[in-house]
């Protein structure tokens, strides 16, 4: 078992740290916070429900019109410290103790990981979290998993994991693929 493997914890709210790495959003009502994700394929809906109600959150999906999905948690109190420590004014941006583990890119490989072939994957980011990119690269560093920056102008806005090393870390960290996930879509273990 990887120290920092999906399998060396129970999942926790604090995961979903992983999802605000990637393209999700939260946003605050009142003394609540909601969760939320645009996704390009409906197995990511699958794994991703499945993956907040294990931590106990009521979770829904919808069809958004442009071939995606939006998959989103109800308001919570639950999820209210994870906004407080991603959101600063109107921006999200990673708390000074962000850092990545199994379960965190597990969520974000669910939710926008994409293997780009020959030998690569593609972990996408928010289209307008610019403060996030760099603090989030870092944390991907820490972890074994230093990656190329890829801009919007080349089809990121993404890190892009590549090299037979970096690849297998990968694959270690986030565990087997989910029930429902395509063969091709998850890294494979060497």
């Amino acid at each position: 078992m990887v120290f920092f493997g999906a399998d060396a914890a129970e999942p926790s709210v604090a995961d979903l740290a992983g999802l605000l790495a990637g393209p999700g959003e939260v946003v605050r009502m009142g003394g609540t916070a909601r969760l939320s994700v645009r996704v390009d394929a409906a197995w990511r809906v699958h794994v991703l429900v499945a993956e907040l109600r294990q931590r106990g959150l009521a979770a829904s999906w919808e069809p958004t019109g442009d071939e995606r999905h939006a998959v989103r948690t109800s308001y919570t109190r639950i999820l209210k410290p994870l906004a407080a420590a991603w959101l600063h004014g109107p921006a999200k941006r990673p708390p000074d103790t962000f850092h990545l583990t199994g379960r965190r890119l597990r969520l974000w490989l669910a939710a926008a990981g994409t293997p780009e072939p020959p030998g690569g994957f593609l972990l996408r980011l928010g289209e307008g979290d610019q403060e996030c990119w760099e603090p989030v690269g870092a944390a991907l560093a820490a972890a074994g998993l230093a990656g190329t920056f890829i801009g919007s102008d080349e089809g990121g806005p993404a890190y892009r994991i590549t090299g037979r090393r970096r690849l297998a870390r990968l694959a270690e960290l986030v565990g087997g693929p989910p029930p429902a996930t395509p063969v091709d879509a998850w890294p494979a273990r060497p």
